[in-house]
């Protein structure tokens, strides 16, 4: 499914990019942790959360030095696989550790719009995956796109992109708002929600 959105981000700059990335993969974390309650392996969802901890302060702490390279290493070992578990649950899991593989290989390559337009992707991809595998076939791009669940996700996205492009400079208060926002909300693209 085509999002308008993705021809938009090339006109952010790469801090803009990288907000955008953090903030959907904020909203996908209940996603993961949902799975770790289930599969009684809270450990993996501490890196996730740590990870994004790390992503944040990099972007709001002035010479913030993180080695991504070591995070990054510690995440591949925590993703899960989905030949191990015959539950849905799994793979919303997969998609939020893919959302934030995306984010880490962006902050190590430093080159962001492309990561940028796959985090956009896959987040939109565990929508129509959940509404799929709820109606158990494929939906027609039409019938996407008459979703109440697609235009809410898509709603979210165009959100966070016009409170970043109305920003010239970094604005560290902005991205910390956004943060917060995301997380005081609590919920997931698919509407999961961890009571912390």
């Amino acid at each position: 499914m085509r999002n308008p959105i993705h021809k938009r981000l090339e006109n952010l700059a790469s801090w803009q990019h990288l907000t955008f990335m953090a903030s959907l993969c904020e909203r996908m974390l209940p996603n993961f942790q949902l799975f770790c309650q289930v599969t009684e392996q809270p450990a993996q969802s501490r890196i996730y959360q740590n990870i994004l901890n790390l992503t944040w302060e990099y972007l709001t702490v002035k010479d913030a030095h993180i080695n991504f390279d070591n995070q990054l290493e510690k995440f591949e070992a925590i993703i899960p696989d989905v030949n191990n578990y015959d539950f849905y649950g799994v793979v919303p899991a997969i998609e939020a550790c893919e959302a934030l593989s995306e984010l880490l290989h962006s902050l190590i390559a430093g080159e962001t719009l492309e990561h940028a337009v796959q985090v956009s992707l896959i987040s939109l991809q565990t929508v129509i995956g959940l509404l799929e595998t709820n109606l158990d076939r494929e939906l027609s791009e039409q019938e996407l796109k008459a979703s109440e669940e697609i235009e809410q996700e898509l709603d979210v996205q165009w959100q966070i992109y016009r409170t970043l492009r109305e920003c010239e400079e970094r604005d560290v208060s902005l991205i910390l708002a956004l943060k917060n926002e995301i997380r005081a909300e609590g919920i997931s693209n698919i509407g999961i929600e961890i009571s912390q």
